[in-house]
C-alpha cells in the first residue's frame, strides 16, 4: 500500500503517522521529544522515530515509504528545509530536511511550520475545504495562524505570515515574550485564560477548561475572565479580517474544545465590531490534533506529485 510518513513535532511530544494518498492515516503513533536531554537529543529522537515508522511501514505494507513530511515549531525555513530556532526545543539551524533524508535512505522530505502545516490539513480536508480564502488559528499556549489564500497556504516574504498572536491589540498592556506589550496572545491564549482564571479564582492549579466549566455553571468571575478573552479574540479578528478578507475562520486549539461557550459569544463580539467589513464564517477546526499530521502527510504526497514544489509553497 502506498504511503508516507508524517512527523508533527510539538514541544514535549511527537505525532506521527503513515498516512495514504487519499488522507487516510494508516498508522498513529506517538513519542516524547526527550526535550530534557537537549536539542541534539530531540533531532536524534525525531531521526530515530522517522526510521522507526518506515521500517513499520516496510513490515505490515510490503513496501517502504515513497517520502516523508516533518512539521516543527518556531522558526523555520521550508524552502532550504532548515529548522531555524525553536526556543521551547533549543535547537538553531538543523538542516532537518536533509538530516531526515539520509536517515531514511535518501528518501524526499518536505519540511513546514508546525502551524501552517495543520492549516494545510483543516484547508484540504477538515473545516475550510470548501473555502477558497481562509485564517486558521489554533489557541493553545500562543496563537499563530495560517492563511489560505486561492488554495495554498501563505508563507510570507520571509516565512513568518500568520504571527496574528503577536499583533498588539491592548497597547502597552502585558509584556510579551516578543518584546511587545499588549500581544493578542497575552490575553486569548488558553495559556493566557489559565492565568487569568488562577489569579481570578485563587486556585494556582486551575485551568481554561476549568474557567469555560465555570462560566458554563453560571459564575459570574469566571463570565468577566472569558468576556474578556473574547473581546481581546475579537478585536484581533476583526484585525486580520480587514487586512485579509476571508470566507472562513477555523478556530482550533485547546480553548477552541469549550464549543459553544466560545464561539456563541465570539461571534456576537465579531459581529459587533464590524463595520464596512463582511463578516466570515467563524467555524471550530475539526482535525483536532490530527491536523499538524495529516498536513504533513500532505507536504510528503504534494513533493511526490511535483519534486520542484517548495514546501512553504503547497496548496490548500
Amino acid at each position: 500500500m502506498e504511503h508516507v510518513i508524517a512527523l508533527d513535532v510539538g514541544g514535549t511530544g511527537m505525532k506521527a503517522a503513515l498516512v495514504g494518498a487519499d488522507g487516510a492515516l494508516l498508522h498513529q503513533a506517538r513519542r516524547a521529544t526527550m526535550r530534557e536531554r537537549g536539542p541534539d537529543a530531540v533531532v536524534e529522537s525525531i531521526l530515530g522515530f522517522a526510521a522507526d515508522l518506515r521500517a513499520y511501514g516496510e513490515k505490515h505494507f510490503g513496501a517502504p515509504a515513497l517520502a516523508a513530511g516533518v512539521a516543527v515549531p518556531g522558526v523555520v525555513d521550508e524552502r532550504d528545509g532548515i529548522a531555524v530556532f525553536a526556543a521551547n526545543l533549543g535547537w538553531r539551524d538543523v538542516p532537518m530536511r536533509a538530516l531526515l533524508s539520509e536517515r531514511l535512505g535518501a528518501l524526499p522530505v518536505a519540511l513546514g511550520h508546525d502551524v501552517r502545516t495543520g492549516g494545510l490539513g483543516e484547508g484540504r480536508l477538515g473545516a475550510g475545504k470548501d473555502a477558497d480564502r481562509f485564517l486558521f488559528m489554533p489557541l493553545g499556549t500562543g496563537i499563530a495562524g495560517a492563511i489560505g489564500i486561492e488554495g495554498r497556504i501563505e508563507p510570507g516574504a520571509h516565512g513568518s505570515a500568520g504571527e496574528i498572536g503577536h499583533v498588539v491589540v491592548r497597547p502597552g498592556g502585558v509584556p510579551c515574550g516578543c518584546g511587545q506589550r499588549g500581544c493578542l496572545e497575552r490575553y486569548a491564549s488558553a495559556s493566557a485564560v489559565t492565568l487569568a482564571w488562577q489569579a481570578a479564582s485563587g486556585d494556582e492549579e486551575a485551568t481554561a477548561a476549568d474557567c469555560a466549566r465555570a462560566v458554563d455553571a453560571g459564575d459570574p468571575l469566571a463570565a468577566k475572565v472569558w468576556q474578556d478573552a473574547v473581546d481581546a479574540l475579537a478585536d484581533g479578528l476583526v484585525m486580520a479580517l480587514t487586512l485579509l478578507d476571508p470566507r472562513t475562520m477555523i478556530i482550533g486549539g485547546g480553548l477552541a474544545e469549550a464549543g459553544e461557550t466560545l464561539f456563541t459569544p465570539l461571534r456576537a463580539a465579531v459581529a459587533e465590531r464590524v463595520t464596512f467589513q463582511a463578516l466570515p464564517e467563524i467555524v471550530p477546526a475539526v482535525l483536532g490534533d490530527t491536523a499538524g499530521c495529516l498536513g504533513a502527510g500532505l507536504l510528503a504526497w504534494d513533493l511526490l506529485q511535483n519534486p520542484s514544489t517548495d514546501s512553504a509553497e503547497v496548496t490548500a
